[in-house]
This record gives structure tokens, C-alpha cells and sequence, in this order.
């Protein structure tokens, strides 16, 4: 699924792991005239309750866009009281102040490539969410001209990330190129998002 807007071009894959029907995966993202937000939550374990915890925190990020990163895993810790737990990666842009930011806890990964390819791969906070007060890290950061992001669970593995096609340009090549080179069977639900902001 490929998605082109006025600043954020994106490109999406996920599959359920193998032998599942359902994805413990969720994803999110959109862009409004200020800014972009993207997320991915897995919840733990997998299967049908893996992915109504995960859904249930998509569904608070989508009615809290416009605010902090902060305050959005706030609002998701409590939603998943009595729940599975998930992890969960967030990024935003804000436009006008051409500045991301991001927070990742569990492991939901962010790779940042830059336009003459230097590649940045984030190191996520320990843990999961489950519905009590954890520490996290907001990571920021300034938003060159041309920058693609990757956003990505844990069904995606290292020597997938290391290969050449993920300096790519073209966002919806690298995910066509993804899917056909990492096989329709996973051993883990697996997403990933590529995104090319242009200013």
C-alpha cells in the first residue's frame, strides 16, 4: 500500500506470522498541514488478543494526532489496563519547525537514511507497555531537506535491514523489493513503513 501526500510519500507491508490469521501488528499514519505522525504497535505474543491490544492503541493515537508524544503513550498505557501489553514506536514531524521526533519502546525499530545515504539506526527503550507508569526517551531531531524514515516490528530481520535496496530513493520500490525478496511466510507478524519526507 503506497500513499502520496503534500510532503510525506509512504509505502506500507505487513503480514500475519505463519499459520495466523490475524496480525498482532497495527499501524497508523497521516498528514495534516502542520505535521505527520506514524505508528506501529505489536502487541505481545500473537494472534486475535496480540492484535486487539494493538488496535486499541491505533485507535487512541488516531483521536490524539495533534498531541505530544508524550502525552499520546500516556493516553495508551491507560488504555491497555486489564489488556495484552504492546510495543510501540511513534514519529512525528512538525513542518514548521522542520523537526521529528520519536519514541520507541519495545522492539519496534526507526532507521533515518539520509539523502547521501548516511544510515542512523535508533536504539529503542527497554520494556513494553501494559498499563502502568514506565520511563521513555523522545528522541528529536531536524528534518532535512530530503529524508527517508523506516518504521518497523520485529518480524523484520537485521540482514533484511542491511541490504542495498534500503538506500533507495523510491519508497514504493523498497517495499515491493521487501516483499518479493523476504517471501510471503514469516515467522513473526511483520510491518514496515517506509516514508520519504520532502520539504
Amino acid at each position: 500500500m503506497s500513499t502520496k501526500r503534500n510532503r510525506v510519500e509512504v509505502a506500507a507491508f505487513q503480514t500475519s506470522k505463519k499459520g495466523n490469521y490475524y496480525c498482532g501488528d497495527s499501524y497508523f499514519y497521516t498528514e495534516t498541514e502542520k505535521e505527520f505522525i506514524c505508528a506501529v504497535a505489536d502487541g505481545l505474543g500473537n494472534g486475535e488478543f496480540a492484535r486487539e491490544s494493538s488496535k486499541a492503541v491505533i485507535d487512541v493515537i488516531k483521536d490524539n494526532i495533534h498531541a505530544s508524544i508524550e502525552e499520546i503513550i500516556r493516553h495508551c498505557n491507560k488504555e491497555l489496563t486489564g489488556k495484552r501489553g504492546v510495543v510501540l514506536g511513534i514519529l512525528k514531524f512538525d513542518f514548521n519547525l522542520k523537526r521529528y521526533s520519536f519514541s520507541s519502546i519495545g522492539n519496534i525499530g526507526v532507521i533515518t537514511v539520509t539523502n547521501d545515504g548516511k544510515k542512523k539506526r535508533n536504539i529503542p527503550n527497554a520494556g513494553y507497555l501494559a498499563g502502568y507508569h514506565r520511563k521513555f526517551a523522545v528522541e528529536t531531531g531536524k528534518l532535512d531537506d530530503i529524508l527517508n524514515f523506516f518504521m518497523y516490528s520485529d518480524g523484520v530481520s537485521d540482514r533484511e535491514l542491511s541490504e542495498r535496496y534500503f538506500l533507495n530513493e523510491d519508497v514504493n520500490q523498497i517495499i515491493d523489493t521487501y516483499k518479493y525478496k523476504s517471501g510471503q511466510y514469516k515467522d513473526d507478524d511483520t510491518t514496515l513503513i517506509a516514508m520519504r519526507y520532502t520539504s
